[in-house]
């Protein structure tokens, strides 16, 4: 449904083209100073309005409902609201009988039976990872001194990203990208064996990014290439330090206590200006479709921030599971 975590649980909501998108996060830790000013960093690198990116430009003023009181976290639940200000409903209109492709108009159709908000994509748009790195920002404080960095490895298969971007643009087309992610200073002991691995909880919660397409971690699809002697990381110390890290930081879906390294690709954006072809639902019959309204050429180049939160996200939460949470700030 709508809701993650076990501890550190979340619930978004919102459309993209409806009044407001936000998220409501229980399991903050009372005492946990917050700002307005914390979230300002990321959300500038979420923020559209770079060469790639959509034009559509929305102010992301975090309005904090609840579980806030002094600048610290009461320890109720905290309520985080964006208003939609600069919606363009009227570039969707069409869309209500003829499914995008690539999108999830027609599933979402099948879904909800027509009622589903298609504005925009609707429930289904990145809009709603704003809700996203919000919950990130607080997870970040949380879980210090742990840390996570993210970045962008290649667009349209060039680590060229200006080249790459000016083609795609050229071309009126969209193009994807690999972003890695790293977190340091991880404590051993994090994850379950088998259904609640590391690995698993991660990946379900990074897939709950729209438009991410896979996931590797340490070396990933490499290590089918690899023997069984080149792949093992050799333990160097009783704090579990490695030689190298094809495992990524995770040994049977536990954390090893080395750096958490994962990979994820980002498929194009589902929008250009292509011409495309659909199915028409009222008249049953193909037609062609030429897509309006404000979209990303590349939105790999929005996501590092999203994954980086997703992760913190996980990391909050079995942290919390392992009691590795600190209570006093």
């Amino acid at each position: 449904m709508n809701a993650f975590g076990k501890l550190f649980k979340l619930n978004i909501f919102g459309e993209s083209h409806g009044t407001s998108v936000g998220i409501v996060i229980d399991g903050c830790p009372s005492g946990l100073p917050l700002k307005q000013s914390d979230f300002e960093a990321d959300f500038s690198r979420r923020k559209s309005g770079a060469k790639g990116t959509t034009p559509r430009q929305e102010p992301d003023t975090p309005r904090i409902m609840s579980g806030l009181f002094n600048d610290r976290c009461t320890g109720a639940p905290l309520m985080i609201l964006f208003e939609n200000t600069n919606t363009r409903s009227g570039d969707y209109s069409q869309l209500k009988d003829t499914p995008r492709p690539g999108h999830a108009d027609f599933t979402a159709h099948q879904k909800f039976g027509g009622y589903q908000d298609f504005r925009g994509g609707g429930h289904f748009s990145g809009r709603l990872t704003l809700g996203l790195v919000a919950a990130g920002v607080i997870a970040k404080k949380m879980i210090a001194p742990t840390t996570l960095s993210s970045s962008i490895l290649e667009v349209g298969g060039s680590s060229d990203i200006e080249a790459a971007l000016d083609r795609a643009i050229e071309n009126k087309d969209s193009i994807g990208g690999i972003i890695e992610c790293t977190i340091a200073s991880v404590p051993a002991g994090l994850g379950e064996p088998f259904f609640d691995s590391l690995e698993a909880v991660l990946s379900h919660m990074i897939f709950s990014i729209p438009a991410i397409k896979g996931i590797e971690f340490g070396a990933g699809f490499r290590a089918a290439k690899m023997t069984g002697s080149e792949h093992n990381d050799n333990i160097v110390s009783s704090d579990g330090s490695t030689e190298t890290n094809h495992a990524g930081g995770i040994n049977g879906g536990i954390s090893n206590g080395n750096e958490i390294c994962f990979r994820v690709a980002v498929k194009p954006t589902s929008s250009t200006h292509q011409t495309q072809r659909t199915i028409n639902l009222r008249s049953d019959q193909m037609e062609d479709l030429t897509i309006e309204g404000r979209h990303d050429t590349c939105i790999a180049l929005r996501v590092p921030v999203v994954v980086e939160a997703a992760a913190a996200i996980v990391m909050a939460d079995l942290m919390l599971q392992a009691q590795k949470v600190k209570r006093i700030f």
